[in-house]
């Protein structure tokens, strides 16, 4: 089995430890079941000279949880700083953007839609959307999702760019004509891009899913694909091993974005994002007074200052500020430490706000993880209780 994990690690660089202990031990047994193989190394020897089989594995391995807008401020704000910086900078041209990995779509038609809303003309940007996945890319292509895919309170983007049709939702035609998908392995020899370099690159959620000589190799050719002004966005928990790896924080809040050290600075307030995000925190503060704490934690975060950011959220805690949003803000950042003390904040959070939703979630994508299947139902069944349609599968 360790060998089989090894041969996904060397052609994916994939840690097969962060989707769970026993997760591709399983799956593995099940595809060696139906390809009538009966041991390992058997099934290791076919993976090598079968390209179907080796998909068929790939496909049930690869993690594929997202939906539209999410994260919203990440959307909203880069969709200003296009607006606002670059457009008026290029009088000719396209805004050039990758999504990688791209998934079923969620994320580059969310970016399509947030140029759009902020009022960036079609003709002027062009959105490229990768994946190893030929089975997400074929849903993507489809532009059909289910409730699944749509989660938060502000759905308005759904009423203006889909029709239902049953029980699904179908992205409207001047959407998906401004995506172009391709499928490709990040790791392979043969990797290429569309494009040269892109002015955003949205690589969310996969270094958290690389050993360490995968994340370096990752960040070396997002760095060569990025534009000597471009904009790298990660995941919150990713933006460390951005800055580690050389790259300095964009200083959009809430985004994690990343730049070049050499860089010009981009605008740093972006205020229709900030302000609905400030009033979301504003509301699940206690008390009042003490509001800016947590502003600021999360500003530091935002920057890649872990360390100060959460000590920031234990010198509140520890005054008696007692919140959800404390607690929840403080397991974020321990969970992007590695620190396993995340468990605690998070259900501390939730014994303080039984419905604190963001503290469901991830509470059940760590039980999913660890492989405590009762656990992550649920924690799941608890949290679509509060925005139906919310999975983790």
């Amino acid at each position: 089995m360790k060998r089989i994990e090894q041969l996904l690690s060397e052609r994916t660089g994939l840690d097969c430890s962060t989707i769970g202990p026993t997760t591709v031990e399983r799956i593995v047994r099940r595809r060696m079941k139906q390809a009538g193989v009966a041991n390992c190394q058997e099934y290791r020897s076919l993976l090598i000279r079968s390209v179907h089989e080796y998909s068929a594995l790939l496909e049930e391995v690869v993690v594929i949880e997202t939906w539209f807008f999410r994260d919203p401020a990440a959307f909203e704000n880069i969709a200003q700083v296009a607006v606002q910086d670059w457009l008026p900078r290029h009088s000719i041209g396209r805004l050039r953007v990758l999504s990688l990995p791209c998934s079923s779509g969620e994320e580059a038609f969310s970016i399509a839609m947030a140029l759009l809303d902020a009022g960036m003309p079609p003709d002027r940007f062009h959105i490229d959307a990768m994946d190893i996945s030929s089975r997400a890319l074929a849903r993507a292509r489809r532009c059909l999702y289910g409730r699944n895919a749509f989660r938060g309170k502000d759905l308005g983007f759904r009423g203006r760019y889909f029709r239902q049709v049953g029980d699904e939702f179908e992205l409207n035609p001047e959407v998906r004509s401004l995506v172009y998908f391709f499928q490709a392995n990040l790791f392979s020899e043969e990797f290429t891009t569309a494009h040269p370099n892109y002015d955003f690159i949205f690589f969310r959620n996969l270094l958290i899913y690389l050993d360490r000589a995968a994340q370096v190799r990752a960040l070396k050719r997002m760095e060569k694909l990025l534009s000597p002004s471009g904009l790298l966005f990660v995941g919150p928990a990713e933006q460390p091993l951005a800055l580690e790896h050389g790259m300095v924080s964009a200083q959009l809040p809430l985004t994690f974005g990343c730049r070049r050290r050499a860089a010009r600075s981009w605008p740093s307030a972006m205020p229709r994002a900030l302000e609905s995000n400030a009033g979301r925190s504003r509301s699940l503060l206690n008390p009042p007074l003490r509001q800016n704490d947590l502003a600021e934690a999360r500003r530091l975060a935002d920057a890649g200052r872990l360390a100060e950011a959460a000590a920031i959220c234990e010198t509140h805690l520890g005054e008696g500020q007692a919140s959800a949003q404390a607690y929840y803000l403080l397991g974020l950042l321990r969970d992007a430490r590695g620190d396993e003390r995340a468990i605690e904040c998070y259900r501390k959070a939730l014994y303080l706000d039984p419905n604190h939703y963001e503290t469901l979630v991830h509470l059940a994508v760590l039980a999913h993880k660890n492989g405590d299947a009762a656990a992550a139902r649920n924690f799941q069944r608890r949290a679509e209780r509060l925005q139906p349609g919310t999975s983790i599968d």
